[in-house]
């Protein structure tokens, strides 16, 4: 699993021009999902995304979570994000998991993100051609691999 955080001050997904979900200040996380994917992916992630400490504290520093802050969550799954472009200009998505594997993981990231951060989570719409928009705050972006926790 592979997720692009950004620390926002809005932001909100819109299909067909309704938007679907619409935030505050808080984290826009893009998520693509991968074959080989499993629950403990989820779980880490899970744990990672609500304990990042990427919100300024009283003195300014980069001390506090989404929780910490009371700010709110748009996830937007994004299968693009597992793009390969080793070979020619045409990206191949190969690696991302196809929606029969993905939808059930999806939708198990965001009631298990949920239950941690004990927030209602807003969202896209998964499949769908979505308009994002987004104020990124700082800017604060950052990328986080399950299978490369080295990132």
């Amino acid at each position: 699993m592979r997720v692009v955080i950004q620390r926002v001050s809005q932001a909100s997904v819109s299909v067909n021009g309704n938007i679907t979900g619409s935030i505050g200040n808080g984290l826009l996380v893009l998520a693509g999902f991968e074959h080989s994917d499993t629950e403990e992916d989820l779980e880490w992630m899970v744990g990672k995304i609500a304990r990042l400490r990427i919100f300024n504290d009283a003195e300014g520093i980069m001390n506090l979570s989404v929780m910490d802050v009371n700010g709110q969550i748009l996830v937007v799954s994004q299968f693009t994000l597992h793009a390969k472009t080793k070979k020619g200009n045409r990206p191949s998505y190969v690696q991302a998991a196809p929606p029969d594997i993905a939808i059930p993981l999806y939708e198990k990231f965001i009631m298990m993100l949920e239950h941690t951060t004990s927030k209602r989570i807003e969202r896209g719409v998964f499949g769908a051609m979505m308009d994002v928009s987004l104020v990124n705050s700082g800017p604060i972006t950052i990328i986080i691999d399950s299978k490369n926790k080295d990132l």
